[in-house]
């Protein structure tokens, strides 16, 4: 059984022009992208857009030699997903079209979040609501921590290189996050579990 090729050898051969290797890229970090930007922007169509302008930024970056392999290929690749988002909701506040509370529904009402299946019974989405609720209630650093581990899947490696903190203060946040949120089910008298 072969070894997975790495991501560096990829961009080495789609470098020397090999162009089918990006394709093998995309296809391995897709699903975790387009999660992370989904979570932000609740559009399809916009969210699409910025995982598009994502890659067409990270094709760029790589033809113009930016991009040196330190093996944090995926970090990078959301570093750069995580800059078109800001700067995406910055051109918004610019042309006054959005508030805070706006900007906080894109945020924690997005499709990804809020898609249910068929079976998805009223007591689960009444659940999700309150944990989004929740989570909606925790510092800014605290909050970021969650949704990159529970909702975009990065491993606490990935989320301190993306956030450029240590691991440890990764670990912190995400334990003060859980015992904020705890406070807050108590406080709110929130029971998360299916009789």
């Amino acid at each position: 059984m072969s070894k997975m090729i790495s991501d560096y050898e990829l961009i080495q051969r789609f470098i020397n022009g090999e162009t089918s290797c990006f394709d093998q890229i995309i296809n391995r970090h897709k699903n975790k992208v387009f999660a992370y930007i989904s979570l932000y922007i609740r559009d399809q169509a916009l969210a699409e857009d910025l995982f598009q302008d994502t890659f067409m930024k990270v094709i760029q970056s790589v033809r113009a030699g930016k991009y040196q392999d330190n093996g944090k290929f995926i970090s990078w690749v959301m570093r750069i997903a995580h800059n078109l988002i800001i700067d995406h909701f910055r051109k918004i506040k610019q042309m006054n079209t959005v508030s805070n509370d706006d900007y906080e529904s894109d945020l924690f009402n997005s499709k990804k979040l809020c898609d249910s299946n068929v079976e998805d019974d009223m007591i689960s989405k009444q659940i999700q609501k309150d944990v989004r609720k929740m989570i909606s209630f925790l510092p800014d650093d605290q909050r970021e921590v969650v949704i990159l581990r529970h909702y975009a899947g990065l491993s606490f490696k990935e989320i301190s290189d993306l956030t450029d903190v240590s691991i440890n203060t990764a670990l912190g946040r995400m334990r003060y996050a859980l015992i904020n949120m705890r406070k807050l089910m108590e406080e709110k008298k929130i029971s998360l579990t299916i009789n």
